[in-house]
């Protein structure tokens, strides 16, 4: 059972609760708020409001009519002591209204940079944590392993994961370099890269799936590609469509004069 609660706690409980009241002297004290804010800095505009902080303290907002701040606040902050008449500034500072124009929220250059970001002469570095990265191949004195490390790709201090090779592979597939890719969709559907003599596979886990082209006249050319991409420079392409004089279209015969000079 309760006891009784004493007195003062519930006046202290209706004080924490209670809105507090608009002071009249601070209210009034309008042009001593604008000649604080104008010594704070430019761009003051026409009063706003004022509104009540604590007992005895208010802040007064001004327009801010700086470019680039639509919405701002100049804020000014009065108190004054008990009894006391006269106002005193406590605090100015340019505050953002709920209109406010602002920057955007800052973002990490880690998480900004997009792929193929880093261009000539600039260097990006890698950090420690890298999640795509595991500790590689430590060096043994055994001759016979150390001829087939290298070979192997298990002399580097760090190789890609498992999570980093899946995360590669999906990006490459689901590229410019994957099955579904305009120039893979418009060539004729057994021209796989796959099955393509100019195609080089990878080494490793990604050998099944991907490869590099090593075909000169194509648009692949030293560019990974996906097992089941394609294109119209396949090393049979012969097989797939009739290459003869016949059986391709030929575009009408044109002249260029335009560098031609009149005798």
């Amino acid at each position: 059972m309760l006891g009784n609660v004493p007195e003062s706690s519930t006046a202290t409980a209706k004080s924490r609760t209670r809105k507090p009241r608009l002071d009249k002297v601070l209210a009034d004290a309008v042009d001593q708020a604008r000649e604080a804010a104008e010594e704070a800095g430019d761009g003051i505009g026409e009063h706003l409001s004022v509104e009540a902080e604590t007992d005895r303290v208010v802040t007064h907002y001004f327009e801010c009519t700086l470019a680039g701040y639509r919405g701002w606040r100049w804020a000014v902050v009065l108190t004054r002591a008990p009894r006391a008449r006269a106002a005193t500034v406590s605090e100015t500072a340019l505050l953002p209204g709920k209109d406010a124009l602002r920057a955007p929220a800052w973002v990490p250059w880690s998480e900004r940079l997009q792929g193929g970001e880093v261009g000539t002469g600039e260097v990006l570095p890698t950090e420690e944590d890298d999640d795509r990265l595991m500790p590689a191949y430590q060096y043994s004195d055994d001759d016979a392993v150390e001829d087939i490390a290298g070979e192997l790709g298990l002399g580097r201090e760090r190789v890609m994961n498992r999570e980093g090779r899946a995360e590669v592979a999906q990006r490459w597939y689901d590229g410019d370099r994957g099955p579904t890719a305009p120039i893979a969709e418009a060539a004729p559907a057994p021209a796989r890269c796959g099955t393509c003599g100019f195609f080089l596979p990878l080494a490793g886990s990604m050998r099944l799936a991907f490869g590099a082209c090593a075909n000169l006249y194509s648009s692949e050319d030293a560019r990974v590609v996906s097992a089941d991409h394609g294109c119209g420079a396949h090393s049979q392409i012969s097989e797939f469509v009739d290459t003869t004089p016949q059986g391709v279209d030929k575009s009408e015969i044109i002249y260029d004069d335009e560098g031609s000079e009149l005798l």
